[in-house]
């Protein structure tokens, strides 16, 4: 199995802060990986490093053969990498299905002129984009909402939403800053089977989690980030007896 993501020596500054320190990591298509840490470790610098947010200070990362750090965030979007954010951002304003047929935007092929002329190229295009958002909305279970506005939706079914969208950009990598934060057992035990479904569609995941059980149920590979250094990586059952991290980080959750 090949790499779909490698992470070479990337290292973050903002003035005098080191929030990522020469952190190296590889990821395997087809795989579920998290990565944790306490508050503050650099999990979500790490993440908009990879997404362009933030350009690099040192080091490289690499989607395939392709090196990220000479894109904008829309470029890396439109090379495939989605992302959720930790904070949900969806338009509050527009319906579920607007949301979602707003990810499918990157992958649009009509001009301005198609679009202004209503041609039948566009017209098509946006047919397809359609019947697409709504394919999406069922695998995630949000058919029944379709023309629902984004702000009526409960705390769960946003999350789901925000997966979707993000879905609809046709990612092959999908970063998921922390997808189970707010949620009730039931809910991330739905999500969680939300994410080996998106798994199975072919699709490598890399999230950031703080539920610990979520993080050991799921994942393939785990990171563990702490002051911004990488300090272990392995199974979830190599990091559960990782005497480093236990003392870093897992001492302080129930596992």
């Amino acid at each position: 199995m090949k790499n779909i993501l490698e992470v070479r020596n990337l290292t973050k500054r903002f003035e005098g802060l080191t929030a990522v320190d020469d952190v190296s990591l590889e990821i395997e298509e087809g795989k579920i990986v998290s990565l944790i840490g306490p508050n503050g470790a650099g999990k979500t610098t790490f993440f908009n490093c990879i997404t362009g947010v933030y350009k690099v200070s040192k080091g490289e990362i690499f989607l395939y053969n392709i090196n990220l750090t000479k894109y904008a965030p829309y470029e890396i979007a439109k090379l495939g990498v989605g992302r959720t954010f930790q904070n949900i951002r969806l338009f509050s304003n527009m319906t579920v299905i607007e949301n979602v047929m707003c990810g499918k935007f990157v992958r649009t092929k009509s001009s301005l002129f198609d679009i202004i002329f209503n041609l039948k190229e566009f017209k098509e295009e946006e047919e397809k984009i359609l019947k697409e958002s709504v394919e999406l909305l069922k695998f995630v279970g949000l058919s029944d909402k379709l023309y629902e506005l984004a702000s009526n939706l409960s705390y769960g079914e946003q999350r789901r939403l925000e997966i979707a969208r993000t879905l609809a950009t046709e990612p092959s990598l999908l970063l998921l800053d922390e997808p189970a934060a707010g949620m009730n057992t039931a809910e991330t035990n739905d999500l969680m089977d939300l994410i080996k479904e998106i798994k199975g569609r072919g699709i490598t995941v890399f999230l950031i989690e703080h539920d610990m059980k979520f993080v050991m149920n799921i994942s393939d590979k785990v990171y563990v980030l702490n002051y911004g250094k990488k300090i272990a990586e392995g199974s979830p059952l190599e990091i559960q007896k990782n005497k480093r991290v236990i003392e870093a980080y897992l001492g302080e959750v129930e596992i």
